[in-house]
């Protein structure tokens, strides 16, 4: 029960035996921050599974991402139709292209690697496309440290993806990273420690709902005889007239009936209590910050850096959802363009991005309006290709 601890006459603590260095263990970790680990399964687990914030960033940045529309050209055409269209369409059974790159851009995100496998491209083009999990996948360096190879291992099993400088069927993608040669950092990396504390702040607030960490009064006794103490069966029956008719959400506001000298003592949240809820909402503008996303996008109270949602979904696209598909569509255009032999970009086309409409139509009356530009000067500043006629 909830007030067990306020009973006369519990049983005594048993009592526990400990080491003569337990002391010394003790002092020596007191007062200190317990962080959670800061491998990808644990922040994957803390920062995307079991915070809200780090979920809808990512799950904000990959669906936008995979969602924008993308354009195959080379120097002399854009493609309508193309083996490599239809691969990118469609790159297995079991998913489309925005399935496919939701999930690539998701692990690039949670761990700062991203991996695509290419099956059954030993002669050419490759007939499907998978994304294989991040924390499960290690890369083997040479002699020189460039990779040779790509362990991927679940459980007791393990499968090895050979590299050479002719043919490799794992496309990796990763972040910058300034301390490590192989693998990249994640957004989820550098906010780990306002996840951390975004999600303390969750706890508490959870105890303080259901354990009544800090209690909404007090009943005070003053007996007619100046006593300050309950009788026995007093407390007993206080105690379970508070368990039966003053908890839970059915007794919500229920006035609660004091006799024989008992006295109602309100208790509110000190300043420091309030203090915490501010100190959850600026962990989780850092959060934000760390993936790029205007607080003002994911609902976050008291931000105003933006004048409205639109200039804050314009900023979105332009400062992170475009630098990160563009970067992931031209790795994979290079590494697919080795494969099938041809020289081929694949890219964001802007011109079909909706937030970004405004902008496009300013380049493009500005461009339309240079008299001194040659057409095919024009169509190089617009990122399109040459005309079949131009030299």
């Amino acid at each position: 029960m909830v007030f067990d601890f306020l009973r006369r006459g519990a049983a005594p603590a048993p009592q526990a035996k400990a080491s003569a260095t337990g002391p010394v263990i003790a002092y020596q970790s007191s007062g200190r921050v317990a962080w959670s680990p800061r491998d990808t399964a644990s922040l994957t687990r803390t920062g995307f599974i079991g915070n809200p914030i780090g979920f809808r960033a990512v799950k904000l940045i990959a669906e936008a991402a995979a969602a924008l529309p993308l354009v195959l050209q080379d120097a002399e055409r854009r493609y309508e139709t193309h083996p490599v269209l239809s691969l990118i369409r469609q790159p297995n059974a079991a998913q489309g292209r925005a399935e496919l790159f939701e999930a690539l851009y998701g692990q690039l995100l949670l761990s700062g690697n991203g991996y695509l496998e290419a099956v059954g491209a030993e002669t050419g083009l490759p007939a499907e496309l998978h994304v294989l999990r991040s924390d499960r996948m290690s890369l083997v360096p040479g002699a020189d440290g460039w990779p040779v190879a790509y362990d991927y291992t679940v459980g007791a099993r393990k499968h090895r993806f050979h590299v050479s400088e002719e043919f490799s069927p794992i496309c990796h993608i990763r972040s910058f990273h300034p301390q490590d040669d192989h693998y990249g950092l994640s957004p989820i990396m550098a906010a780990a420690t306002a996840i951390d504390v975004h999600n303390s702040a969750s706890h508490w607030s959870k105890a303080l709902l259901d354990n009544a960490a800090r209690p909404s009064g007090a009943i005070v006794y003053q007996g007619a005889d100046g006593q300050s103490q309950l009788s026995a069966d007093q407390y007993e029956r206080l105690l379970a007239e508070m368990e039966s008719y003053h908890m839970g959400a059915r007794n919500a506001g229920r006035p609660m009936l004091l006799e024989g000298g008992l006295d109602w003592k309100p208790m509110g949240f000190s300043p420091s209590d309030m203090e915490f809820q501010k100190t959850k909402e600026a962990a989780a503008r850092e959060i934000a910050t760390a993936f790029g996303v205007p607080p003002m996008l994911m609902g976050i109270p008291g931000d105003a850096t933006y004048a409205n949602y639109q200039e804050a979904n314009r900023a979105f696209y332009r400062l992170t959802v475009l630098p990160l598909a563009t970067r992931v569509t031209a790795a994979v255009s290079t590494w697919i363009s080795r494969l099938a032999g041809e020289e081929l970009v694949l890219k964001p086309d802007l011109d079909q991005i909706p937030a970004l409409a405004s902008e496009r139509d300013q380049q493009w009356r500005r461009i339309a309006n240079a008299s001194f530009l040659t057409d095919a000067e024009k169509r190089a500043l617009l990122g399109l290709p040459k005309l079949s006629e131009e030299g």
